[in-house]
């Protein structure tokens, strides 16, 4: 049976660290890093996720706003909001809740947020700087994936990594996080034949489409890495993107779903947060 990476119990420890590091900041500071979430509508997932970030912040010691508006803001409405968070000393950390309504243009709102306090690491300029291996904030989730490898100290170099997936959020920025680490990077979507063949040849896969049982065991080699990055509700119960009961036996190491890397979307989040304000504090 293979290792399960649990985020869940990585994420405890990290969270102290940062809990640590927040204390360590107040004492050289007098102040802590403020999160500022804008939340836009009811929908419930996102209103779950925005409450277990400011309970997060808060066990960490530092200082979190949640915004609240109802989906009829307008978008120059909310682009005033972020323009006063930009201009506010007291805030380090800007993060909109996606998604947005359809009259919104999200990438006019995730541009208008200062590169300084993009705690997503959505901003064109962090996006840009990532591909170009230039210190930048990373995306959380693709971060916390990353933090989960090097955790069982993973080797990366000249291995073979599948992405199934290709979205900016999660699917690209994996795969350029893998590549600086000298891995050979195959991205899979929607329109790729024969997905089996390419699991099969995969030291490492990474499974984020949000598709039940996209990845089954005859498609796993023996030893492979299989990180699943898909949260989907089939009969009243969370599961991933791949067939974890199954696979776990095939797979050198294995993420579960739920407890595996949703929390340490959250903590990579508190890590940019501090991150941010830290780079603020030193200019």
């Amino acid at each position: 049976m293979g290792e399960i990476i649990s985020g869940k119990e990585l994420s405890k420890e990290i969270r102290e660290q940062v809990k640590q590091r927040v204390s360590e900041l107040k004492e050289t500071y007098g102040k802590v890093p403020h999160l500022a979430v804008v939340l836009v509508g009811e929908d419930p997932a996102s209103q779950s996720y925005v409450r277990g970030k400011e309970r997060a912040c808060k066990r960490a010691g530092m200082d979190s706003t949640v915004i609240l508006k109802n989906d009829e803001i307008t978008e120059d409405e909310l682009l005033q909001i972020i323009g006063t968070l930009n201009k506010d000393d007291d805030v380090h950390g800007i993060l909109v809740q996606l998604p947005l309504p359809k009259h919104i243009d999200e990438n006019k709102v995730i541009d208008a947020i200062d590169i300084r306090k993009d705690v997503d690491g959505f901003h064109p300029l962090n996006v840009a700087y990532m591909h170009l291996g230039r210190d930048a904030i990373l995306p959380a989730t693709p971060k916390g994936i990353l933090t989960m490898i090097h955790s069982k100290n993973i080797e990366l170099k000249g291995k073979d990594a599948l992405i199934i997936g290709r979205s900016n959020i999660v699917g690209k920025p994996v795969a350029m996080l893998l590549m600086k680490e000298h891995a050979t990077v195959t991205i899979a979507h929607s329109r790729t034949q024969d997905l089996k063949s390419k699991c099969l040849r995969a030291d490492i896969i990474v499974a984020a489409v949000g598709r039940p049982n996209t990845v089954t065991t005859d498609m796993v080699k023996d030893g492979a890495v299989v990180i699943d990055v898909g949260v989907n509700r089939v009969d009243g119960h969370l599961v991933g993107d791949c067939d974890f009961d199954a696979i776990k036996d095939k797979a050198s190491y294995i993420t579960p779903v739920p407890g595996g890397v949703g929390p340490m979307t959250i903590t990579s989040l508190l890590q940019n947060t501090v991150e941010c304000f830290e780079r603020i504090m030193k200019q």
